[in-house]
């Protein structure tokens, strides 16, 4: 990762993580551009590549061997990752909405979303029908499909709609999977029949003739049926219905039809062609709109091309050039796609046809070639090199104009005390575009002038008090508001309090005023949903500038004293159960070096994301004796707290741990939380420690969280009911993972099994 210190002065966001985008990561990675922020916002994060899926669905590669992962890529780049899918453009404004979070402005937009088939006005095609794009959501479906044949009796009818390279290479990879699965069940493999319908009058019509008859001929050989000139009209739950009046038994269907556009980017008023998709010039720069670039299938170009992966990777470089340049006033690139390329593709099993021109050649030895160039291009996006960071405050030449310079000479010297504060004009701006949500017994909040919040008691209830602050540990602002208001909430959810209200603390790294509007808006949003979804409202704060971005919150909550959850309470013969799986500490450590696949991360702060409001709640119905929320501590320090306040001993069933998807992976690589040393110090409370500490999981007991489940002591006779209800709520990893017994002369209180 290579990021400098320089001031935000442009904003480069790139929809979708497609084989252009990745490569102007990478670039951007090893030659990054002083004074421009990149955000890229994906609906996946973890991109296919093309080339190596048929090999992936025949069961010659593994998922990380044909998938390029953005997380770590982003992190090489110094960009911001956001994971949301693009609902709509406002191009006057310069605006992306996306799905869940608030607008996310550029200055430089690039899409490289890539395409998805097109199914338009044919009936029983989105209820019965799968499609090959998006690839995620077809492997998803083609895992339960595999299933499906595996517990099948007697034929299984697959129909593949789409007589293209992309079908014909569909049928063949599925085929030999599913046929593989059958014969590895003891089932008779010819049971899975096939059928491939093309609309046009010959499979695989890009290519020439000696290409088709080869693949005629392997179709035959696969005894695969082939209905040319057979255009679709209607897709039911049992066949599949043409224009010629055929109908086909199908028990699912694969769709791997032409090519179809995204509709956001016709409806905000970017120049396309008739399909849909966005015209841009010979330097892949909208026609309508030059701060606007795309790339790869999204992209309609002036000399046409197929839908295929070569050309995107070709453009990549192209790209990768001509977005820094647009930024810094630099000259574009043209692109020159090229009139004939090499295709090479897949039979299914380890064989491959080659087309070119007029030429066609079909060899085992081909596969292993395209094997060979498949992985070598996966190798320079899955394999970064390292890459030391550089702190330099000087900017790229050409990206800030003289207004920004203008503006950007003041940051100099920076004030400190209430010198330090964010403007008023700033903070007026970000306070109008927020909700602003009330309560009654909130006489005093936000809304109002006055220096301080003004709140009121309800008769018989209590106010519990909790404050968290940290440092930004992920780069997508609103997500980290909210993750932090999640964990700041723990405190008062594990006493069983209501929450009332907040107020908010943020440190804003100092920039031009619209970035710090910006940065400060995404992590009030963020905090506001999750306060508002738990009742609270944000009724004021404090906020100030410095060199990165810190937020913390203090949340106030409404009690009745009689009914507090405490850490003193636990009962011998009290079951332990804890609500979320562990590990963010590791996880997050292992983002930070880049080391940590970006599903893994994704997962992590979906789990962040989840409040503890209807657990605690759950835990307080089944009779909690003892209850304290997973933080800084990790497990282990706050078991301790729990058992010193209670006088018991607690045994841990390290095996019944809920851990988070990756945790075990960095923590044998020895990836560990910054804290985790600290934490380490408890493991004088474990008895027998040098035999524990060989288990896999150990380091996990030290590990600190953010946002973690809540630790509760539940009665033995309560606790499987309890377990079921937090499931069936929202907590699928809710688990058992101790017992509480009797206090011993031992010194160490905490056993494990």
């Amino acid at each position: 990762m290579h990021k400098t210190q320089a001031p935000v002065v442009k904003d480069l966001l790139l929809i979708g993580g497609g084989h252009s985008h990745v490569t102007v990561l990478r670039r951007l990675g090893m030659r990054p551009v002083p004074g421009l922020r990149v955000t890229l916002l994906t609906r996946d994060i973890h991109t296919p590549y093309s080339g190596m899926l048929p090999g992936f669905i025949a069961g010659h590669y593994d998922y990380d061997e044909c998938h390029i992962d953005l997380g770590p890529l982003a992190r090489f780049a110094g960009a911001r990752l956001y994971h949301a899918e693009v609902e709509s453009l406002d191009l006057d404004n310069k605006l992306v909405h996306a799905r869940g979070r608030p607008p996310i402005a550029y200055d430089i937009l690039s899409i490289n979303t890539g395409s998805r088939p097109v199914s338009t006005d044919i009936p029983g095609v989105d209820e019965f029908a799968l499609p090959v794009k998006p690839i995620d959501v077809f492997l998803d479906k083609w895992e339960q499909l595999i299933e499906r044949v595996r517990v099948s009796k007697g034929p299984f009818r697959i129909v593949v709609v789409g007589g293209g390279a992309g079908g014909v290479e569909l049928a063949l990879s599925t085929q030999l999977r599913l046929q593989t699965i059958l014969k590895a069940a003891g089932k008779d493999p010819e049971n899975v029949v096939y059928t491939l319908l093309s609309a046009s009058d010959d499979i695989m019509y890009l290519h020439n003739a000696g290409v088709r008859h080869r693949f005629e001929r392997i179709l035959r050989q696969r005894h695969i049926t082939v209905k040319t000139g057979a255009r679709v009209t209607e897709v039911r739950a049992d066949k599949v219905l043409t224009a010629e009046g055929g109908a086909y038994d199908a028990d699912a269907v694969l769709w791997v039809t032409s090519a179809s556009a995204p509709t956001w980017p016709a409806k905000a008023g970017l120049a396309v062609d008739e399909a849909g998709f966005i015209r841009v010039d010979e330097h892949l720069q909208s026609l309508s709109h030059q701060d606007v670039f795309a790339a790869g299938d999204v992209a309609s170009l002036p000399d046409s091309r197929p839908k295929s992966g070569v050309f995107a990777v070709r453009q990549g470089p192209v790209l990768a050039h001509n977005l820094p340049a647009a930024a810094t006033g630099r000259r574009l690139r043209r692109y020159r796609p090229q009139k004939n390329f090499l295709g090479l593709i897949s039979t299914g099993d380890q064989y491959a046809v080659a087309s070119r021109g007029n030429g066609s050649y079909a060899s085992a030895w081909l596969w292993t070639a395209k094997d060979w160039i498949d992985r070598r291009f996966m190798l320079k996006y899955n394999e970064l090199p390292e890459m030391d960071e550089e702190d330099s405050p000087e900017l790229a030449s050409g990206i800030a104009d003289a207004e920004a310079i203008k503006e950007l000479s003041t940051l100099a010297m920076r004030c400190g005390g209430c010198g330090a504060k964010v403007g008023a004009t700033v903070l007026s701006r970000v306070m109008q575009r927020l909700p602003d949500t009330q309560r009654d017994d909130v006489l005093i909040g936000r809304d109002s002038p006055d220096d301080c919040a003004m709140l009121t008691l309800p008769k018989d209830k209590v106010m519990v008090q909790s404050v968290d602050y940290f440092r930004a540990f992920i780069d997508d602002n609103y997500t980290f508001g909210a993750i932090a208001a999640n964990h700041a909430l723990g405190d008062v959810f594990a006493m069983g309090a209501e929450p009332q209200s907040a107020l908010a603390i943020a440190t804003v790294p100092y920039g031009r005023e619209r970035i710090v509007e910006e940065t400060l808006y995404d992590v009030l949003a963020g905090a506001i949903q999750v306060l508002e979804t738990s009742g609270a409202v944000l009724a004021g704060g404090h906020s100030s500038e410095g060199a990165e971005l810190a937020f913390g919150l203090t949340v106030n909550g409404l009690l009745d004293p009689d009914t507090a959850l405490r850490k003193q309470g636990l009962q011998p013969g009290d079951a332990l159960v804890l609500t979320k799986p562990i590990g963010t500490g590791t996880l997050l450590a292992a983002e930070m070096r880049a080391k940590a696949k970006g599903r893994w991360i994704d997962a992590a702060i979906q789990s962040m994301l989840v409040s503890s409001q209807q657990a605690a709640r759950c835990l307080l119905q089944h009779g909690a004796t003892s209850c304290t929320d997973l933080t800084g501590f990790g497990l282990v320090g706050h078991l301790i707290e729990m058992t010193r306040a209670s006088d018991v001993d607690a045994t841990l069933y390290m095996d019944a741990l809920p851990i988070l998807d990756g945790a075990l992976q960095t923590v044998e690589a020895g990836i560990l939380s910054s804290l985790q040393p600290q934490n380490l110090r408890l493991r004088r409370a474990i008895d027998d420690v040098e035999r524990v500490s060989h288990h896999p999981a150990y380091p996990l007991l030290y590990d600190p969280q953010t946002a973690g489940g809540l630790l509760a002591g539940i009665p033995q006779e309560k606790v499987s009911a309890c377990i079921e209800a937090l499931h069936s709520m929202g907590y699928p990893t809710a688990v058992i993972i101790g017992k509480v017994e009797p206090r011993s002369d031992r010194d160490a209180s905490i056993r494990i099994q």
